[in-house]
């Protein structure tokens, strides 16, 4: 019997991740402009795409708070803050958890950049950044770069979150001077 539930189990979350997949297939493209969003950050404070115009905004999109991997991914974002600044880039980190998780999260690794509750997904899914599996939404680990002018430069879904950082830092140069 207990094999049985597995089974079931198993082909429940295939039929609907392969369903979600299947909903994201006509992702966003360089060139495109960037979805609008407002969110609250840990502090009740309203953040909207438009407070980044005129700058680079790097919007990353990440499972969880206080997990391995994204840990890793914003200490990396943190510690290279002063490039991306001097770059003319701002960074925002979204994800499903609670104002408070977020809170949370910051606090403990002295994160200097807004950490934004997307609670619905609503953000995620507008940037094709999220797993529905209707029980549970968590968003994907992917970032966009986006340009002054609010237009996607630069699109990462498949992110290692050792250099993840660094790679942006390493791209926002090239886009800028179009030097390699």
């Amino acid at each position: 019997m207990l094999k049985l539930f597995f089974y079931v189990a198993v082909l429940f979350l295939a039929f609907f991740g392969y369903r979600s997949y299947a909903a994201t297939s006509s992702s966003l493209q360089i060139g495109d402009v960037a979805p609008s969003f407002t969110l609250n950050d840990a502090q009740g404070q309203t953040h909207y795409l438009s407070d980044y115009a005129g700058k680079y905004l790097v919007l990353y999109f990440y499972p969880k708070d206080d997990t391995p991997g994204c840990t890793k991914e914003a200490c990396h974002f943190r510690d290279d803050m002063t490039q991306l600044e001097k770059l003319g880039a701002k960074v925002v980190g979204i994800s499903v958890d609670s104002s408070k998780s977020h809170e949370d999260f910051a606090k403990k690794y002295h994160l200097p950049f807004p950490l934004l509750a997307d609670t619905n997904g609503s953000v995620a899914e507008s940037y094709h950044a999220l797993t529905n599996f209707y029980v549970i939404k968590i968003a994907k680990r992917y970032t966009f770069l986006i340009n002054p002018t609010g237009k996607i430069a630069k699109i990462y879904t498949s992110v290692d979150t050792s250099n993840h950082s660094q790679q942006i830092v390493d791209d926002l140069k090239v886009i800028q001077t179009g030097v390699k």
